[in-house]
């Protein structure tokens, strides 16, 4: 079976652009929303979100715990957000390797910002069996891109009704 290589779904938000960007921006906040993400340490001094910049993730599904090491690869205020993960561990993240983007992509529309996340799988040299073993092993029973859909569903439906509260 080939795998689905990337997925999306998207929102719209009653609140400008670059406050929304704000708050995706910054690594540290995803755990308020995301159904797998606990928070993440910025390596380095700066808080901002820029191209380069560096921080570890800290992920849980069920009992499973697990920290990644992340790199932005576009931080464009009120447009998009981009980082790369590479690099996977239980406490620290020693293993190195591709193994996602995550994107978010802003557009002001009438109602407010439509908000378009965006999970690609980066384990392209795995052979599509292996990969779809792995993860019916770490989902209990999906793909990535299946389990993915609904992390991504979650996370938007929660941003949504926390920048629209606040």
């Amino acid at each position: 079976m080939t795998r689905t290589m990337s997925v999306s779904d998207s929102i719209v938000i009653e609140a400008a652009p670059p406050s929304v960007y704000a708050q995706l921006s910054d690594p540290t906040a995803m755990g308020r929303w995301s159904p797998e993400n606990r928070g993440a340490t910025v390596l380095g001094e700066r808080r901002e979100a820029y191209v380069g910049m560096v921080f570890e993730g800290r992920n849980k599904r069920g009992a499973m715990r697990w920290t990644t090491r992340c790199t932005v690869t576009a931080a464009d205020p009120g447009e998009r957000f981009a980082f790369r993960v590479h690099a996977i561990g239980a406490r620290r993240p020693r293993l190195p390797g591709s193994i996602a983007t995550w994107e978010y992509r802003f557009e002001a529309v009438d109602a407010g910002t439509r908000v378009t996340e965006i999970w690609t799988d980066d384990r392209r040299g795995w052979p599509d069996a292996l990969a779809n073993a792995f993860d019916r092993i770490a989902t209990r029973g999906h793909t990535f891109a299946d389990f993915q859909r609904g992390n991504i569903r979650t996370t938007l439906r929660r941003l949504k009704a926390a920048l629209e509260e606040g």
